[in-house]
């Protein structure tokens, strides 16, 4: 799967390059002369495929103009055209895209299907992915503060939370990770990738028995062991990313020494001992965070890594928590601070 240019028309200065998730992804000036008829494709496609007014009037000015893009900026996705796994993945997301929406999802502005061509367009995310803005960040970069950070975990959270629990059938997103939580210029969350989606268990069934599929590093050992798959298999992949959020370190670093390389067995031993829970802060927060909201930020990312899917919470319980936590405070320490009070 490889990430195409977004398009924004109506702008005469140099375009700069911007992650949509990763940093294959750019904003520049397309040439209607060369690119109209692949334009206009995909502008029927959004108006045949996609039913909301603002599709609709896209799909419009394009045609109208054309083949020249409305001065919108979008995201352009394709998918490997000679991979069956790719026609899956693009399967999946349309139609898992088509069925849902809520603000933390990820808007499909429409889709492609011409031949071999797959394409899809979504909304254009200013910030990048969570991963560009937290992980591995430059020296000149600001890294997000505490609240920014408790802000994001909770809108990605509530966007699992309308997959599990008010989707009906519930969608299990299968493949939770720091590069498919897209940010927009408010720093607003929103799920990504709906291609490894799978439809939840329905009647009396607990799982759904499927191939294993995911990231090395955020699936869930009991899904990772038998291919069982069930809502609990996502809270344990949120658990994994905010781990990330707290402590600014990958899932899997192989950069760290071998102790440290996989961060929750790094993290699980610092879990039965609040004395060194500030040791899983981010250094980049400089201390500035509430030291009672890091205590319960790790507990909350404890419970929903725990061995057993049955002793992890709902991730509607895990948006209360957040809802909470996410709240600005006039309480910051430092470790210093902290190791004081001890």
């Amino acid at each position: 799967m490889r990430i195409l240019s977004c398009c924004r028309m109506k702008r005469t200065d140099t375009m700069r390059k911007s992650s949509l998730k990763t940093s294959k992804s750019s904003v520049h000036e397309t040439k209607p002369s060369k690119n109209a008829d692949a334009l206009s494709t995909i502008a029927r496609s959004i108006s045949m495929n996609t039913g909301g007014t603002k599709q609709r009037i896209m799909a419009e000015d394009v045609l109208r103009n054309g083949g020249r893009v409305p001065a919108e900026v979008v995201a352009v996705k394709q998918l490997d055209r000679n991979g069956v796994q790719g026609n899956r993945e693009f399967l999946a997301e349309v139609l898992t895209l088509s069925l849902v929406h809520h603000t933390n999802l990820v808007n499909l502005i429409g889709y492609c299907a011409d031949g071999r061509q797959r394409i899809l367009v979504y909304d254009y995310m200013q910030n990048g992915s969570l991963e560009d803005q937290l992980l591995d960040l430059p020296l000149n970069k600001k890294p997000l503060d505490w609240y920014t950070r408790m802000q994001i975990a909770k809108g990605a959270a509530q966007g699992l939370e309308y997959l599990h629990d008010t989707a009906n059938p519930p969608i299990i997103f299968r493949d939770f990770k720091a590069s498919n939580i897209l940010l927009d210029e408010n720093f607003n969350p929103k799920l990504s990738d709906f291609g490894l989606a799978k439809l939840g268990p329905t009647g009396e069934q607990d799982h759904v028995s499927t191939r294993v599929m995911g990231t090395y590093g955020y699936c869930a050992p009991e899904y990772a062991k038998t291919g069982k798959l069930t809502t609990k298999s996502d809270v344990y992949s949120f658990g994994v990313v905010f781990l990330e959020i707290i402590t600014g370190r990958r899932a899997i670093d192989s950069t760290k020494p071998p102790e440290e390389e996989n961060l929750v067995d790094w993290a699980t031993p610092l879990f039965k001992n609040r004395r060194k829970f500030t040791l899983l802060a981010d250094p980049l927060l400089e201390g500035k965070y509430p030291v009672k909201g890091l205590f319960q930020a790790v507990a909350v990312a404890a419970m929903c890594l725990q061995e057993e899917a049955s002793t992890r919470p709902l991730i509607g319980d895990v948006v209360t928590a957040l809802e909470y936590l996410a709240m600005a405070t006039d309480e910051v320490t430092s470790e210093a601070d902290t190791a004081q009070d001890d």
